[in-house]
């Protein structure tokens, strides 16, 4: 099973910006689809955005088009989280997953449904505030 670890979390200003990173250890994210959740307080967690590490197709939330962009690193075995323009709406906890093995260009146009991804991180906080 994958081992993911998030990290770059912490607290932002409203407008402002942060980047999580979801390193992978143990095995390589090659071929799998990695995706970005998050779950706020008192709420059910929701799907933030995902990529394909083969061809690098995208998919994000209506919740964060324009604002958020998804991007790997194959080298470096790396998926990374860029959040701009950030809105109170979106303190939450965000998890990284891995899923989809072999076919991550189909997890990924399915729209990166939570029952394909298998392998979790520990989650990192963001919080959103002035």
């Amino acid at each position: 099973q994958v081992q993911l670890v998030e990290s770059g979390g912490g607290l932002v200003q409203p407008g402002g910006s942060l980047r999580l990173s979801c390193t992978a250890s143990g095995y390589s994210l090659r071929y799998y689809a990695i995706a970005w959740f998050r779950r706020a307080p008192g709420k059910e967690r929701e799907g933030v955005s995902c990529i394909s590490t083969t061809d690098g197709s995208t998919y994000y939330s209506d919740s964060v088009e324009g604002r958020f962009t998804i991007s790997k690193d194959n080298a470096k075995n790396t998926v990374y989280l860029q959040m701009d323009s950030l809105e109170s709406e979106d303190t939450a906890v965000y998890y990284c997953a891995a899923g989809g093995w072999g076919a991550p260009a189909t997890t990924v146009k399915d729209k990166c449904r939570e029952s394909d991804f298998l392998s979790w991180g520990q989650g990192t906080q963001v919080t959103v505030s002035a």
